[in-house]
């Protein structure tokens, strides 16, 4: 069996990690740290010639998870970066160098945004990883060689920069990514407004969080809400968590001038009101479990629609299973989206 602590035991690539002193993460409001780690994943042949260049995809980790979830050891499992390995030695995927960086912040995840009440991740991963990967490694340095892929909240900031970059990637893969916020989120409101109200408020349900971590669905969701209430709606002259929430917590009613906030980032409505997003994109990968439990499945065919009907070069599928677990779809998207690439 191997070691739980060796990434590199199982694999024939090699794996290399660096860290980036941060300037984009340097004085965040939440006090996170600057100093943020990239791991790369080098295919077989990588040292075997000092000329080759490889296509690139940025694996961006889902919510309350770090880059390292990449590499986690689960007996009989394998990591992402194994199970890429198991498509290359079928001859299923081409090689290319996977780049996965950390964006985890003190609420779970910077949803890959830039923001006043968290951090400028979406510049750290734009402006700081990637030209930091080209200057270390034989990569294609360009838009053709780049793809960006995620689950969850990862296939959210997947989606967010191919939007907000289209200078960036020339393919985008999103599992389960968050969207149709009508769907997905506003649900929640009851479950987080439950939470707060049995804590005393807001600031009591963050100090014992902060103390004991989540204790059940309630206090995961509201973490979860206060992670994306700081990336969808900061006030930074606002008490601390320095963001707005969309619903009143003595009613649970929606507050629709927040709300609207929230959905300005709403991948779905950004699609809806911009006819040429991602139209020219080599690749658009969709997909999610028939039975998600936040009803993502919904959100990737409304965008799969959207994006189809512009004519754009769009793979969606749905498969069944719920939200959770899912790392094995990369099993089906990464070779997709190398074969999308320039090499």
């Amino acid at each position: 069996m191997r070691a739980a602590t060796d990434p590199n035991a199982k694999l024939r690539g090699r794996l290399e990690s660096f860290v980036i002193e941060s300037a984009a993460l340097r004085g965040n409001v939440l006090g996170d740290p600057d100093a943020r780690e990239v791991l790369v994943y080098l295919p077989p042949s990588y040292d075997a010639s000092s000329t080759r260049r490889y296509p690139v995809v940025v694996i961006l980790a889902p919510y309350a998870a770090t880059n390292r979830s990449m590499v986690a050891w689960r007996l009989w499992e394998p990591s992402t970066f194994e199970l890429y390995e198991s498509l290359l030695a079928r001859g299923e995927a081409e090689e290319a160098i996977l780049v996965s960086p950390d964006c985890c912040n003190r609420w779970g995840g910077s949803q890959f945004l830039d923001s006043p009440a968290s951090g400028l991740y979406q510049s750290h991963v734009a402006g700081e990883v990637l030209p930091a990967v080209d200057a270390r490694y034989r990569t294609i340095a360009e838009k053709a060689g780049r793809a960006v892929v995620g689950r969850s909240s990862g296939g959210f900031g997947a989606l967010r920069i191919a939007l907000d970059r289209p200078e960036l990637f020339a393919a985008v893969g999103s599992h389960a990514g968050d969207g149709l916020f009508e769907v997905s989120i506003r649900p929640t409101f009851t479950s987080v407004a439950i939470t707060i109200d049995r804590e005393g408020g807001l600031e009591k349900f963050l100090e014992r969080f902060e103390r004991t971590g989540p204790k059940g669905g309630g206090d995961f969701d509201t973490i979860a809400m206060i992670a994306t209430a700081a990336a969808y709606a900061p006030a930074p002259d606002a008490p601390f968590p320095h963001c707005e929430l969309p619903f009143d917590p003595r009613t649970a009613l929606p507050i629709d001038a927040v709300w609207q906030r929230f959905l300005e980032h709403d991948p779905v409505v950004r699609l809806e009101r911009d006819a040429s997003a991602m139209r020219d994109l080599a690749l658009v990968f969709l997909d999610a479990g028939d039975r998600d439990e936040h009803g993502l499945q919904f959100a990737a065919r409304r965008m799969a629609e959207l994006l189809r009907a512009r004519g754009a070069n769009v793979r969606h599928e749905e498969f069944p299973g719920g939200h959770r677990g899912t790392h094995a779809r990369y099993a089906v998207s990464l070779p997709a989206l190398i074969g999308a690439l320039a090499r």
